[in-house]
């Protein structure tokens, strides 16, 4: 039974630290390729701007969605109701 509640707290310390450091990471890639673009062509800047934040907005879904499924392991295990249920 122990067993449940720590695989749970490693799989959300796990989730939580890779789930937020690649977003992060790709979000910095995506802001430097963005400046980068609006450097060399500074008249498609709100065109670029747009499409940005919409990237930046689905990456960082990626780290919440990572976040949420962290809290349930840790919260609102469902492999604790599993084994109460036996």
């Amino acid at each position: 039974m122990t067993i449940i509640g720590v695989v749970s707290i490693i799989t959300a310390g796990l989730t939580t630290g890779i789930g937020c450091m690649f977003p992060a990471l790709s979000e910095g890639k995506s802001v430097a390729s963005a400046l980068s673009s609006i450097a060399q062509q500074p008249d498609a800047a709100p065109t670029i701007t747009r499409t940005l934040f919409v990237g930046l907005a689905m990456i960082e879904s990626t780290a919440i969605y990572c976040f949420v499924v962290s809290m349930i392991l840790i919260f609102a295990n469902p492999f604790w109701n599993h084994v109460i249920a036996k």
